[in-house]
């Protein structure tokens, strides 16, 4: 590609709406123009990986590398550790033990709580209807004990 072309890209209209420009990358003063940041999403094996490494370090600055290194910052690492002792980040061997799509540990735990309401209404419910057996045995023995009688 000679020096003296330059690769433009499309035409776009400008902030007004009123004017068309061809959109270079650049800012009217001539900067590049930023892109919008994106949230990034870090794996739990990437996370573990980082912390081993980061607790392996042992030289002087070691440790401030691999955070500039990875883009990361120390109060990151913080988190994870936390996340860690919590349970909530564990390695994953092959599939995740909750699958795709699984419920979330909240969700998770939501559920467990609905299911020991239900148990114990179940247990409740079983109760009734044992007594109800009996109380029903016993009026039959009263009807009959009555019917003899007469």
């Amino acid at each position: 590609m000679e020096a003296s072309k330059k690769k433009f890209g499309a035409p776009v209209r400008s902030e007004n709406g009123k004017t068309w420009h061809i959109d270079d990358g650049t800012t009217p003063d001539g900067s590049p123009r930023r892109q919008p940041a994106t949230r990034r999403i870090f794996s739990a094996d990437y996370k573990l990986a980082v912390m081993a490494e980061y607790d392996r370090a042992s030289e002087p600055g070691e440790k401030g590398a691999i955070l500039r290194r990875e883009g990361l910052y120390s109060s990151l690492l913080t988190d994870w550790r936390r996340q860690h002792r919590q349970g909530l980040l564990k390695a994953t061997l092959g599939r995740s033990d909750r699958g795709r799509g699984g419920p979330t540990p909240s969700e998770m735990a939501k559920l467990r709580a609905e299911n020991e309401r239900l148990r114990t209404k179940l247990a409740q419910a079983e109760a009734i209807i044992d007594v109800q057996g009996k109380v029903h045995a016993l009026l039959e023995e009263i009807s009959k004990s009555a019917t003899t009688d007469e």
